[in-house]
């Protein structure tokens, strides 16, 4: 009889086991749709966007939102946590992210309506997001930037110069209430690149528990920056890939690279993991 009850349940853990391995696929499947949507349809502009995730579901974040105006609302994130908690709480930001781009002038407006969208959420799970948003106006080569408490991008002149834009400071959504985000704008000339990046790039490890950091991150963007924004992504895994050794890392790398051309801006998005 006891052998009889053991083989139920034991069978009954495999069936629960296999309906929530379902489950976590499906999940995987719907975050990979929000993420890899429709591409935008804009004059002369090249968009792309790919999320492959450390586990089998992240909380990394990126989106395209073209305006009427013109411009394309760039968004670029990082959920606090890992696996699905992290995903669950992307969501969330996704849908506050492009709520806000429809009734939003600009990205520090942006970021403002998405805190006080997200802030009472956000603390009742004690979590945080951080979040780097910026409008590019492909006509003018301006570039509006607001941020909450993320990297600030890299950009790099087509003679390989480094440009250090202006840094500006906000807090992490969910860590204030009542923010006010506000904005800088730089303009980007024929050939520059800018590169948005989320830390698991940089705090990528080695076998002897060294980080990538971001010193080798700017070497790997100023010696590859005639390349375009696709192959300068791919050199950036092969870089961390190699420098990493074959070391699972515990979190996703996100990037997004616009390179900007004479008679077009070409603009991708690369979301992956390194394993």
């Amino acid at each position: 009889m006891y052998r009889r009850e053991f083989s139920q349940a034991n069978q009954s853990v495999i069936t629960d086991n296999k309906t929530l391995e379902r489950e976590i696929n499906l999940a995987k499947v719907i975050q990979s749709k929000l993420l890899n949507g429709e591409k935008p349809k804009l004059d002369k502009d090249d968009i792309s966007g790919v999320s492959i995730p450390a586990r089998l579901i992240g909380g990394d974040y990126f989106d395209f939102y073209p305006l009427p105006n013109g411009r394309l609302r760039v968004v670029i994130g990082d959920v606090m946590g890992k696996g699905i908690p992290a995903a669950m709480l992307m969501i969330l930001t996704r849908g506050a992210f492009r709520t806000a781009a429809e009734s939003t002038q600009g990205p520090g407006e942006t970021l403002t309506a998405m805190n006080n969208a997200l802030y009472k959420d956000l603390r009742s799970l004690s979590s945080f997001v951080t979040v780097f948003c910026a409008d590019w106006e492909p006509s003018t080569g301006a570039f509006y930037y607001s941020n909450a408490g993320h990297s600030l991008p890299i950009v790099v002149r087509k003679t390989s110069e480094l440009i250090e834009i202006p840094k500006i400071k906000g807090v992490m959504l969910g860590g204030l209430p009542d923010q006010v985000y506000k904005e800088e704008k730089i303009t980007l000339q024929e050939g520059d690149f800018i590169f948005l990046y989320t830390d698991g790039i940089i705090e990528a490890r080695n076998r002897e528990g060294d980080m990538y950091k971001e010193g080798r991150l700017i070497k790997v963007l100023k010696e590859n920056v005639s390349k375009t924004a696709v192959e300068i992504e791919t050199v950036v895994i092969d870089s961390v890939t190699h420098f990493t050794e074959g070391v699972a890392q515990r979190d996703d790398i996100t990037m997004v690279s616009m390179k900007v051309g004479k008679d077009k801006t070409d603009i991708s998005s690369f979301n992956s993991p390194l394993v």
